[in-house]
Order: structure tokens, then C-alpha cells, then sequence
């Protein structure tokens, strides 16, 4: 598995900016060419390129596993076309008022955590989109269920606040092996700083040594 350090826009926050799967990701238009390389490199995978909101937080708005995308309410017609052309997977748009559904959303081709901030009568339509199964609450005390925790195929990280017992469930549910971390520097949420899929990874540039080592060890090992 490649794991290598990296940067976007001057930012070490490049969660953000991005999604992974382990059959496409979802990258901003205007990428520089050095990263889309670094993209297709770690996580080998196809790239496509859009906006949501006319906005390239992408990895804040967009939750996704390989089976299908979650999409805001507020996405354009123009940005949800490129997806729908690009895009080989169910690409469902959530009618719920909170926007930041990667935020709210963890989840891989197993199963999907569902933050308590989204109406429970939305839980049918996003087991649907993902096609896994859904489970509501939060984790570490913090509704940011997609923040605080990244989740591939082979692993899942959670920030330190996690509980022993929380960790046990979310082995059982997602059926990989569960541990904690930071990245960037003791950043406990840890989606911000890492594009991960199962088979790599890019974490911010200023990931620690020892943080790096907990990452390659939590999603592959």
C-alpha cells in the first residue's frame, strides 16, 4: 500500500477537498496536475473532477462508497450532470436540510454511520444510494461522524476520543479492524487531512512520522 505525504492549495487539510473510493475519485477541476498524479498513483483509481455548490470542498458535501454518491439538496443541475455522466453508480441527492453530508456520513462498501443530525426518515434513502446497511449515532461524543473517522475496505481510524467499546462496534458493523489517530499534527479530525481508499493513501503534509505509522497500521495492516 502507498502512503505518501502531500499538499493542496498552500493547505495541509486535503480531506477536504476530495473523495476516494475504491472505484473512482472525486477531485476539484482546477487540481494541479503534480496531485491528480499523486491521486491516481496512491489510490488507483479513476479521477473525475466537479464541484458541488459551486465550491471544491468536495469531501465536505459529497459521501460516497464505491456503489453510489450523496449529493446536498443545493447541488447544481450542471454540477450533478458531470457526475451522472462520469460517474458509473447510483448518485442519489439528499433532501435534508444539512449540506456537509460528508461530514455526517462514514462509510465504505460495508456499511454506512449516519449522524443523529440527519432526520432518521432520510436513513432509507441513503442505505439505497450506498446500498449497505445504516446505522444512526455518534461517535466520540461528536455528531461529525465523517470528520472524525476515515473508513476504507481494509481499516478504519477514529480520533483518540473513541472509547475501547466504541471501537469494538464499529469492527463489528464495518467488519475491518478499528484503532485510533490524529494526522496533521494531533488534528482529531482526521478526514481533513487524508484521501483513503483501500489501496492508499495521501495525508497531509504535515503528518507526523509517528502519525503515519498509525495510519498505515489502523486502514492496512
Amino acid at each position: 500500500m502507498s502512503v505518501s505525504r502531500g499538499s493542496l492549495y498552500g493547505t495541509s487539510s486535503i480531506g477536504v477537498y476530495g473523495v476516494a473510493t475504491d472505484k473512482f475519485a472525486i477531485i476539484p477541476a482546477d487540481i494541479p496536475e503534480k496531485f491528480e498524479r499523486e491521486v491516481e498513483a496512491d489510490l488507483k483509481v479513476d479521477i473525475i473532477k466537479g464541484a458541488v455548490l459551486e465550491s471544491f470542498l468536495l469531501g465536505v458535501f459529497i459521501a460516497a462508497n464505491s456503489y453510489g454518491m450523496i449529493l446536498p439538496r443545493l447541488v447544481r443541475d450542471e454540477e450533478l450532470n458531470v457526475f451522472r455522466k462520469a460517474i458509473d453508480a447510483e448518485i442519489t441527492v439528499l433532501d435534508v436540510k444539512e449540506t456537509a453530508l460528508g461530514n455526517l456520513i462514514l462509510a465504505n462498501d460495508k456499511a454506512a454511520l449516519v449522524s443523529p443530525l440527519i432526520p432518521r426518515k432520510a436513513l432509507k434513502r441513503i442505505e439505497d444510494a450506498l446500498g449497505v446497511e445504516v446505522m444512526q449515532r455518534n461517535l466520540a461524543g461528536s455528531n461529525l461522524v465523517g470528520a472524525i473517522a476515515v473508513v476504507t475496505n481494509k481499516g478504519l481510524l477514529a480520533c483518540p476520543l473513541a472509547s475501547d467499546e466504541e471501537l469494538d462496534e464499529l469492527e463489528d458493523f464495518f467488519k475491518v479492524k478499528a484503532d485510533i489517530g490524529t494526522i496533521n499534527r494531533g488534528n482529531i479530525f482526521v478526514r481533513s487531512g487524508m484521501l483513503a481508499n483501500s489501496y492508499g493513501a495521501i495525508v497531509g503534509s504535515e503528518t507526523t512520522g509517528p502519525e503515519l505509522m498509525r495510519i498505515q497500521q489502523a486502514l492496512y495492516t
